[in-house]
C-alpha cells in the first residue's frame, strides 16, 4: 500500500495578513475501508507555524481537518527557500483507539509500521502577499511562481486593486498575472482616470503594451497621458497612444492649468517631444491661464535648443504673460545669458545693421549679441548692412568678428548684397578685406570680379528675391 491517507490539496494555502495571527486550514481523507488511521502532523519550522493537533485517528473512509497557525505575526510574509512544509506521517490503528501517549510511542519508533503519505509545501497567498511580490520581484527568487500562487487566493476586486502598484513598480510580469487571472485592465480611480495614464506617468512601456493589447482605452476627458508622455520625453509613448487611439487624441488638450503638452516638454526642454507634438498638429502658440507661451516656459528654464526650436514655428516672441514679461524678460529674469540674443538682441543688431546705427550696434554686440546669427533667411547682420550700404555699420561689424563671406540661404555673401544694390565703394571694400569675388551668383548673371570693377562695368547681380526682404 502506498499511503493511508490523502490530501485534499497539494499545498497548504496561508492567507498572510500583515501584523496579524494568520490561519488556514486543510483536510486529510482515510483511504482504508475498515481500519482506523493513526495521523503525526509536523512543520519544518515549529518557531514559525503551529498546528492545532499533532496527533490524531481518523476513522475508515472518514476525513478530519486540521488548522495550520502563523504563530510570529510580521510586517511580511516568511518566505524560505524551500518552502516550509507540512510533513504527514501515518499508521494503521486496528483498535481504532489509542490514547495521545500512546501515539506518540507509535510514531517515536521508526520502522514500516509508519508511513509518509504527504508532504505538503506552505505557501503565503492573498493580496497582501501579492503587493510585498511585487515591490520586491527583484529581490526575491522565483518571485513569478510566487506570485501566482499568491494571487490565486483573491477576489476579482483584490486582482484589480493590485493592477496599480503592479504597474507603478513597472513589474510587467505582475500586471501580465493579473490580467490573465481576471483583473479588470479599464478599472479607474476615484477621479475616473485611467490605467493607461498610470502607465504612463510611471513611464513604463513594456506595461503600456501589456494594457494596450489587453484592451485597456483611455478616459480622453480626464487623462493627462499625452501630458505625462511629453513631460518626460517618451517620444516612443506618443507614438503608441498616436498609432492606438490618434482619432481620439487631443494633441492641444490643456491641464488645469491651460497647459498643452508642448507647454510641458518646453518647460522639461525636452526638445524631441515638442517636435512630435508639432507633427501630429500641436499648437506652440497656446497660452495657458496665466499667459505662458512654450516659449515663455522654455525660455524661463534656459532650454536653448528649445527656444531655437520654438522660434522656427511660433510667432509670440514678443508676447507677455500677464505680469507684462516676455520671454526675454523671464530669460534675464532668470540670469539665463545664453537666451537673450535669441530672444532679443539679435533681432535689435539686425536693426541697428539696417539703420546704421553705430551706437545700437556697439550697445547690443556689448550685451551679447551674436554677431554672426542669421535670421529666417540666413541673412547676418553684415549681409543687411551690405544691402543697405551702411559702411559705418559694416566696419563695426567686421571689427567684433563679423564674417565677410557668410553665406546665406541662396549661398550669397554680403558682397553679394552691396553688389546687387549698386554700392559699389562698398563691394570694393569688401573687396579689399579679401571677400572672395567669384562666388555663386543667379543664373544668366555677371560674375563680380576685379577687372569689371577696375573698368567701371554696370553691375547686375540680379538678387531679386533679396529685395523683398528690405
Amino acid at each position: 500500500m502506498d499511503r493511508l491517507v490523502k490530501a485534499e490539496e497539494k499545498e497548504v494555502g496561508l492567507i498572510f495578513k500583515k501584523g496579524q495571527r494568520c490561519s488556514t486550514s486543510f483536510k486529510l481523507t482515510n483511504l482504508m475501508h475498515t481500519m482506523s488511521v493513526a495521523v503525526y502532523l509536523t512543520t519544518t519550522n515549529p518557531s514559525l507555524f503551529s498546528l492545532n493537533r499533532s496527533f490524531s485517528i481518523i476513522p475508515p473512509l472518514s476525513s478530519s481537518s486540521y488548522i495550520l497557525l502563523l504563530s510570529q505575526p510580521s510586517d511580511q510574509p516568511p518566505f524560505s527557500t524551500p518552502a516550509d512544509v507540512v510533513t504527514v506521517r501515518t499508521a494503521m490503528l486496528p483498535t481504532g483507539k489509542a490514547h495521545q501517549s500512546d501515539l506518540r510511542r507509535l510514531f517515536s519508533k521508526p520502522g514500516p509500521h509508519v508511513f509518509r503519505d504527504a508532504v505538503l509545501p506552505v505557501s503565503f497567498v492573498g493580496p497582501h502577499v501579492a503587493e510585498f511580490l511585487i515591490s520586491h520581484h527583484t529581490q526575491i527568487p522565483e518571485c513569478g511562481s510566487l506570485f501566482k500562487k499568491a494571487i490565486s487566493g483573491c477576489a476579482q476586486s483584490e486582482l484589480t486593486a493590485l493592477l496599480r502598484p503592479a504597474i507603478e513598480c513597472g513589474n510587467e510580469d505582475a500586471v501580465s498575472a493579473l490580467i490573465d487571472a481576471g483583473a479588470d485592465v479599464n478599472s479607474r480611480d476615484s477621479n475616473e482616470i485611467s490605467l493607461i495614464n498610470l502607465s504612463v506617468r510611471a513611464a513604463k512601456m513594456d506595461v503600456l503594451k501589456i494594457l494596450l493589447a489587453s484592451g485597456c482605452t483611455p478616459n480622453h476627458s480626464v487623462d493627462s497621458s499625452v501630458h505625462e508622455a511629453a513631460a518626460l520625453n517618451r517620444v516612443d509613448i506618443l507614438e503608441s497612444l498616436f498609432q492606438s487611439f490618434g482619432n481620439n487624441m487631443d494633441i492641444n488638450s490643456v491641464s488645469s492649468e491651460g497647459r498643452t503638452p508642448i507647454h510641458m516638454a518646453a518647460l522639461h526642454g525636452h526638445i524631441e517631444a515638442i517636435q512630435f507634438c508639432l507633427s501630429v498638429g500641436g499648437n506652440p502658440n497656446v497660452w495657458d491661464h496665466n499667459g505662458w507661451t512654450p516659449l515663455h516656459c522654455a525660455a524661463s528654464e534656459g532650454h536653448l535648443k528649445v527656444v531655437e526650436c520654438l522660434l522656427e514655428c511660433s510667432n509670440v516672441k514678443y508676447g507677455v504673460n500677464r505680469e507684462g514679461k516676455t520671454a526675454f524678460s523671464l530669460a534675464v529674469d532668470n540670469g539665463h545669458s545664453h537666451l537673450l540674443d535669441l530672444l532679443q538682441w539679435g533681432d535689435a543688431l539686425l536693426r541697428a545693421a539696417r539703420l546704421d546705427d553705430v551706437h545700437g550696434l556697439t550697445s547690443c554686440i556689448a550685451k551679447g549679441a551674436m554677431v554672426n546669427r542669421k535670421d529666417q533667411n540666413g541673412w547676418t547682420p553684415l549681409h543687411w548692412a551690405a544691402f543697405k550700404g551702411r559702411i559705418k555699420s559694416v566696419k563695426v561689424l567686421l571689427e567684433h568678428g563679423g564674417e565677410i563671406d557668410a553665406v546665406d540661404d541662396a549661398g550669397y555673401t554680403p558682397l553679394h548684397c552691396a553688389a546687387e544694390a549698386g554700392h559699389l565703394q562698398l563691394a570694393l571694400f569688401f573687396i579689399s578685406r579679401g571677400s572672395g569675388v567669384n562666388l555663386k551668383s543667379f543664373e544668366g548673371a555677371f560674375l563680380l570680379n576685379s577687372e569689371s570693377l577696375n573698368k567701371d562695368i554696370p553691375l547686375d547681380m540680379s538678387l531679386h528675391q533679396h529685395k523683398t526682404k528690405a
